[in-house]
């Protein structure tokens, strides 16, 4: 993907996200790893009203090198690459989301992770999503500590694709804009089905063990 591609692909997506209720006012930013730095959405925009042009555009170091101000979230979202591309190499979009249904569940959450394994598909496209604890939005802190995380879960052999900020929303990660934007979906849609079924027991260790090894599960 050229750095124009990405740009425009940027724009679509926030657009698709915003229109469908999955971000609201200026919550929110994406961000997409180029190969001389990064490309992320303004501080403050509104992702359904996004301009190719005025996206900031970082080099390698996370220096603005054109563009609107870049979001402050570009620190958590580079330590996500650093890490997930240990794993992960093509690694390439980072999606932040205040979505709905996610935080509303972290509010009350009590253990490790945000949701059980309670659908095939949940388990298939987005896999374990530890929760973090609360810090303040754009606490350095928080950068560390989910690098930390996606590192863990790669030495259990089950690399994640997401995590979730505690009362503030879900950060998703995968190898193109559009597929973020699936695996963000499906987590969000997974979240509003615990909530309509609170206590939906998750599938067995067996049903589980049958994912990995006919659909390369990550769990």
């Amino acid at each position: 993907m050229t750095e124009t591609q990405a740009r425009e692909e940027i724009c679509r997506v926030g657009r698709s996200l915003f229109e469908r209720g999955y971000v609201h006012a200026t919550a929110g930013n994406i961000s997409v790893r180029l190969d001389d730095g990064f490309l992320i959405t303004p501080t403050d925009a509104c992702l359904g009203f996004l301009d190719p042009a005025r996206l900031a555009k970082l080099d390698v170091q996370g220096k603005q090198v054109s563009g609107d101000k870049g979001s402050k979230t570009i620190a958590l979202h580079r330590q996500i690459y650093a890490a997930a591309c240990e794993t992960d190499t093509d690694t390439r979009c980072v999606i932040h989301t205040h979505s709905t249904h996610c935080v509303a569940l972290s509010l009350n959450a009590q253990g490790p992770e945000l949701l059980p394994p309670i659908t095939p598909y949940f388990v298939m496209k987005v896999g374990h999503v530890p929760l973090v604890p609360y810090h303040r939005p754009g606490s350095p802190d928080v950068a560390l500590e989910v690098a930390d995380l996606v590192r863990q879960y790669a030495a259990r052999g089950t690399p994640i694709r997401a995590v979730m900020l505690s009362r503030l929303g879900p950060n998703v990660w995968h190898d193109t804009p559009a597929a973020a934007m699936a695996t963000l979906e499906e987590l969000e849609e997974t979240a509003q089905l615990m909530q309509l079924q609170a206590h939906t027991p998750p599938l067995h260790a067996s049903e589980l063990d049958e994912l990995r090894q006919v659909f390369g599960a990550r769990w």
